[in-house]
């Protein structure tokens, strides 16, 4: 008994959270105006039909290029933590940041040599 009690404040949180969205998502339909017309309910945002089929392959460097972004956006996502604590962090911590730098400057470079970067 004492553990459920312990997940009461979720609980509790929880279903305020769901309240709260259920109260915003019927305030917006009952308050907003619903006039939808042919364009809002085409296919796409533009508002004209598609032309060609959207399942066609795509060349290889558009997946090259976001395979470096993720690589690249992961590097920041575990710099700002590192920077913010490498007081705590020691020698150790400061190494072990240098080793990943390395390893992805590395990386980098073969991209670079290789010419994932050239987009002709």
């Amino acid at each position: 008994m004492e553990l459920l009690r312990e997940y009461l404040p979720i609980l509790i949180f929880l279903g305020i959270a769901v309240g709260l969205a259920v109260v915003i998502v019927v305030a917006s339909l009952v308050v907003a105006r619903q006039n939808p017309d042919s364009e809002k309910l085409s296919a796409y945002e533009c508002g004209f039909e598609p032309f060609q089929d959207a399942r066609k392959k795509f060349d290889v460097r558009f997946y090259l290029v976001a395979i470096l972004f993720i690589i690249f956006d992961l590097e920041v996502a575990f710099l700002f933590p590192w920077a913010v604590s490498l007081g705590r962090l020691g020698l150790l911590g400061f190494w072990s940041m240098i080793v990943f730098l390395g390893v992805l400057t590395v990386g980098f470079i073969y991209e670079w040599r290789k010419g994932a970067l050239e987009w002709e």
